[in-house]
This record gives structure tokens, C-alpha cells and sequence, in this order.
């Protein structure tokens, strides 16, 4: 009989129920969950883990970038957004540099925080709560 670890499982679950609007907030908080390891392990000078955790972030602005509907205007500014990122991820990796790192840290955190509001706003309007403010 296999064993399987209960916080896997209930990450697991967690990505199959949830919306696409919650996939995306995992997204940026697995993108800034590695930027900050990428930046302890530039400070320890653990050259690999640097390397794999801004690849992994790497990935997941990639992930972000795959998903816009380029047919709105808005996904089109985020677009360049999302590749200004990615171009400073490299930047970052090459130039061992944490102020890089948390330069986009702050554009994914304003990202993050944005969609959060987001998802707030369509729970109230769907549940009925969408008043006037």
C-alpha cells in the first residue's frame, strides 16, 4: 500500500477544484515563492538553487504569458509586461543580482495583489453582494 504525504494531496486537490482565477493567484505565488528562494540562494551562494528556482519562475510567467487573450487591449499591456519580467529573470540569473529579482518581485506581488481584488469582486457580484460602494 502506497503512503502518500497529506500536504500532496491537499496541494493536489487545491489545483484540481480550483477556478481558473485561483489557478492564476497560485501562479504568481509560486512565482514569488521562488524569486525569494532564488534571492537566499544568491545570497548563500548556492549557484544552482539560484538557477533552478528563476527557471521555475521563468516557467510560470511563461505559463502566464501563454494564457492572455491577446484579443483584449489589456492582455496586450500585460503581455510586455510579463516579457519585461522574463528578460530581468535572465538578467537576474546571469548577473547573480537580488535587486533584480526584486524588482520583479514587486511587479508579481502588484500583479498578485490586482487579481486578488479581482477574484474578490466577481465572489461579491456573484453572491449578490455587489452593492454600491
Amino acid at each position: 500500500m502506497a503512503l502518500t504525504n497529506p500536504y500532496q494531496s491537499y496541494q493536489q486537490n487545491s489545483v484540481n477544484t480550483a477556478s481558473p482565477g485561483e489557478l492564476t493567484l497560485m501562479l504568481y505565488n509560486g512565482c514569488l515563492k521562488f524569486i525569494k528562494l532564488a534571492k537566499h540562494a544568491i545570497e548563500t551562494r548556492d549557484i544552482q538553487a539560484k538557477n533552478t528556482n528563476i527557471q521555475k519562475a521563468q516557467k510560470i510567467v511563461q505559463e502566464l504569458m501563454v494564457t492572455l487573450n491577446m484579443d483584449l487591449e489589456v492582455s496586450q499591456n500585460m503581455m510586455s509586461l510579463y516579457d519585461y519580467m522574463n528578460r530581468r529573470l535572465i538578467d537576474a540569473n546571469i548577473k547573480n543580482d537580488t535587486a533584480i529579482l526584486e524588482e520583479v518581485e514587486t511587479l508579481v506581488t502588484d500583479f498578485r495583489d490586482t487579481w486578488k481584488q479581482v477574484i474578490q469582486l466577481n465572489r461579491q457580484k456573484q453572491h449578490g453582494q455587489g452593492g454600491a460602494v
